[in-house]
């Protein structure tokens, strides 16, 4: 089990059990915990402003909430992904739960979004053995990150949050972004919002392509 808690943060962890941190080619942009009402449409307007296609990993529940955003999500492009069907840590649950959670995800996001999924990446990046084994037995590919922003955070700022992610980045890199504030400091994805834009400037200043994980 530490293994499973490592790999977030461990690559050596992530390899050992075949979950992904990077992507071959350019730079993967990617947003966890929508659709958001207001965090989502501003992440998609930025994003179409700089010509840049991203991967949302959305939560089941808020789908269910509002199932024309994430149409929309696909509509402009972006590949959508699942995040679950709640935001809980898997380690917490047992197993039947998981697997639940994990089968209800895909049926929501796939349902609303019109296409079917490939990627995964659980609440927290934490992944326990059952959920591993669920998101593989659904033909999902595990993807976490290898550049976050920690733009949950109460105290952060957007010059904070785009230079832990602009800082040293390098193609194959997957940064963790979160277009909603559902499951962590309230408002904090207007601060994504900004941070998106100069990480965006960075990003071209650095002639650094961007691609989807396919």
């Amino acid at each position: 089990m530490v293994r499973y808690l490592l790999a977030p943060h461990v690559p050596a962890a992530a390899r050992a059990l075949g979950i992904h941190r990077t992507v071959s080619g350019g730079v993967a942009i990617t947003f966890d915990d929508g659709p958001h009402p207001e965090g989502t449409p501003a992440v998609l307007e930025v994003l179409e402003g700089a010509g840049i296609k991203a991967t949302f990993f959305l939560v089941g529940e808020q789908v269910e909430r509002r199932p024309a955003l994430a149409a929309e999500i696909a509509a402009r492009g972006h590949l959508v992904a699942l995040h679950g069907y709640r935001h809980r840590p898997q380690p917490a649950l047992p197993a039947r739960v998981v697997r639940d959670d994990v089968a209800r995800g895909v049926a929501a996001v796939e349902d609303a979004a019109g296409m079917a999924l490939r990627w995964h990446r659980p609440p927290y990046g934490l992944y326990s053995p059952a959920g591993l084994a669920a998101a593989r037995g659904r033909n999902l590919t595990p993807l976490l990150w290898s550049r976050w922003g920690k733009d949950w955070r109460r105290l952060t700022t957007p010059e904070r949050i785009a230079a832990r992610v602009a800082s040293h980045l390098r193609p194959g890199d997957v940064i963790l972004l979160h277009d909603a504030d559902f499951y962590s400091s309230k408002g904090s994805h207007r601060r994504t919002v900004e941070a998106l834009r100069l990480i965006v400037r960075e990003l071209k200043l650095q002639k650094i392509g961007t691609v989807l994980p396919l």
